[in-house]
């Protein structure tokens, strides 16, 4: 009986891990600078100072990972208006050298949000001896920047994922 009542736990522990999800979708907002997206995990916030181009802003990032995948988005204030198109070209450029990228034609799925100014890129590349795809979608309101992105090998980064997480990117 005693063993009985032990594969019935050890089978009940195995059905509930298998049923939880990785990708638990959460809807996360921006704090200084207003935006609401769909992470897949706790997020975790940082700021810091850059370099746009010789632009300097504080850029606040919100960002999860799972398996793999981080999922990112990034926002910032500028001095003036005139400023966001030079600064998401600044943007494009380091996602792109950062991964040592190749650009590609893919698109990114979802809307674009109203928007002054808005750049998609999709590039593979190498981090660390490792492959790397980048989605992001880069975007300028007004004298506000945003960088949405998904980086990660190809195994994690599903269609679903990529939808899930671009169509879910609103500026309040």
């Amino acid at each position: 009986m005693r063993a009985w009542s032990c594969c019935i736990s050890v089978c009940a522990i195995v059905v509930l891990v298998a049923c939880s999800p990785r990708y638990d979708w959460r809807e996360v907002r921006g704090d200084d600078i207003p935006f609401t997206v769909l992470l897949p995990a706790r997020p975790a916030s940082f700021s810091r100072r850059i370099d746009l181009n010789g632009t300097p802003v504080t850029m606040t990032m919100t960002a999860a990972e799972v398996d793999g995948a981080t999922f990112a988005v990034g926002a910032a204030e500028l001095a003036d208006a005139m400023q966001t198109p030079r600064a998401l070209e600044s943007i494009r450029t380091a996602l792109i050298n950062n991964i040592g990228g190749n650009p590609q034609a893919a698109g990114i799925p979802g809307r674009t949000p109203i928007a002054d100014h808005t750049l998609d890129i999709t590039a593979t590349g190498a981090a660390h001896g490792q492959p790397l795809r980048l989605m992001a979608r880069l975007v300028a309101r007004d004298k506000r920047i945003y960088q949405i992105l998904i980086i990660s090998n190809d195994a994690a980064m599903t269609p679903e994922n990529a939808e899930t997480f671009f169509t879910s990117f609103k500026i309040d």
